[in-house]
């Protein structure tokens, strides 16, 4: 098993296949250990800090069950208008701070690069709960997770990502540790939002097989995993473009039905309307099961840079 204690989890660029495969192994000895206890006790007496600068149901939540589940406490904030940061306090003297009362930090921000401020002069580690429209680590790591627990195995498949692909952290993040694998990439998006040229470019440059499209149809014929996301009307300047955009691709039960029933489906939430409520019986549909497996992964995170696995 690899060494984590005291890193930080700041990008998905940053793990090794190796790495990848410890988190993934730790992730399902938690699953397990659940199955037997309700609350472990690996990180009785140690504190979790919580930083939201921006709104999260499920990615806060997830961190802070993960911590309960460890029998581990949890301090931290959801809302920036109850803090020091109102009142002009600076990102990094805010870190400094809760450094001071916690062994491990998650932070949430707007602005890209800022778990990688917070990591420069934390001595906790920082882990990366969403940096703006940058990296979602540990999003990508229970994506991954979720494809291996409904798959069975993450060599040799279609991966197609839809929706949001410019502003999308969880993609972003998400392409780094799927170049690890032997899969193919289909990416669909308006071309308003397309995948960034210097992600794709390094994607082809290492050898990834990576085709981009305007076409959700034509990509759900070949996919074995379709990860839906949402057109984030939040980092949209223009609002009218947010109108034009928003209903661009959903997923429908009858798509699937008809094109590709045994695809996997995933979606980092909240849903909008990008996929209709009546797909969410097929067996295929997992993003529920995906949020589960956020606890097994936060956990596992949580306890590898603390060193208490």
């Amino acid at each position: 098993m690899h060494d984590f204690k005291g890193k930080d989890i700041l990008d998905g660029a940053q793990f090794t296949r190796n790495e990848i495969e410890t988190i993934m192994d730790a992730a399902e000895d938690m699953r397990l250990r659940l199955e037997e206890s309700r609350v472990l006790d690996l990180m009785k007496e140690y504190i979790l800090a919580t930083l939201f600068f921006e709104p999260s149901t499920r990615t806060r939540l997830s961190f802070e069950t993960a911590m309960h589940r460890l029998g581990g406490e949890v301090v931290g904030f959801a809302s920036t208008g109850t803090t020091s940061s109102a009142k002009g306090e600076s990102l990094a003297d805010t870190i400094r701070t809760i450094d001071q009362y916690a062994d491990v930090i998650v932070i949430r921000h707007p602005e890209i690069g800022s778990a990688k401020v917070a990591a420069e002069v934390a001595i906790s580690p920082v882990i990366n709960g969403g940096d703006g429209a940058g990296q979602h680590p540990t999003q990508a790591l229970l994506d991954l997770f979720t494809i291996r627990s409904e798959r069975g195995h993450f060599d040799d498949i279609t991966i197609v990502l839809c929706g949001d692909l410019k502003y999308g952290r969880t993609v972003h993040a998400g392409v780094e540790l799927y170049k690890h694998y032997d899969c193919s990439l289909i990416l669909v998006a308006p071309d308003q939002l397309s995948m960034p040229h210097e992600i794709t470019a390094r994607l082809r440059e290492g050898g990834v097989k990576v085709e981009e499209t305007t076409d959700l149809e034509s990509a759900l014929k070949k996919a074995d995993v379709l990860y839906m996301t949402r057109i984030q009307k939040e980092r949209l300047e223009d609002p009218a473009e947010y109108e034009r955009l928003k209903s661009r691709y959903i997923l429908t039960r009858e798509m699937v039905e008809q094109i590709r029933p045994e695809v996997t489906i995933l979606h980092p939430l909240p849903r909008v309307n990008e996929i209709t409520t009546d797909v969410d019986s097929l067996p295929g549909a997992a993003y529920f099961r995906q949020v589960k497996n956020g606890i097994y992964i936060r956990m596992a995170l949580i306890a590898l840079v603390t060193g208490r696995i």
